[in-house]
C-alpha cells in the first residue's frame, strides 16, 4: 500500500505557512530609497504619457466622427 501521510492541523500548516513567508521575505533584496523615488517617478511618467495618448486618440477619434457623422 501507499505511505499514508499524516494529517497535520489546521493552526500547525498555518505557522507553518507564516514561517515559510518570514524565510522568503528575508531573500529580498529591498530597494534604496533613491531607487524607490526613481521607479515611482518613472511609474508616473509613464502614466501620464499613455494618459495623454489615450486621450489625443479620443479627441481624435471624436473629430473623425464628427466630421464623418455630423453632429
Amino acid at each position: 500500500m501507499a505511505e499514508q501521510k499524516e494529517k497535520v492541523g489546521f493552526f500547525r500548516r498555518i505557522n507553518r505557512f507564516f514561517k515559510e513567508v518570514r524565510m522568503e521575505m528575508k531573500k529580498v533584496i529591498w530597494p534604496t530609497r533613491q531607487q524607490l523615488v526613481n521607479y515611482t517617478l518613472v511609474v508616473f511618467a509613464a502614466c501620464l504619457a499613455i494618459g495623454i495618448v489615450v486621450w489625443v486618440a479620443d479627441a481624435g477619434l471624436g473629430l473623425l466622427f464628427t466630421f464623418i457623422f455630423g453632429k
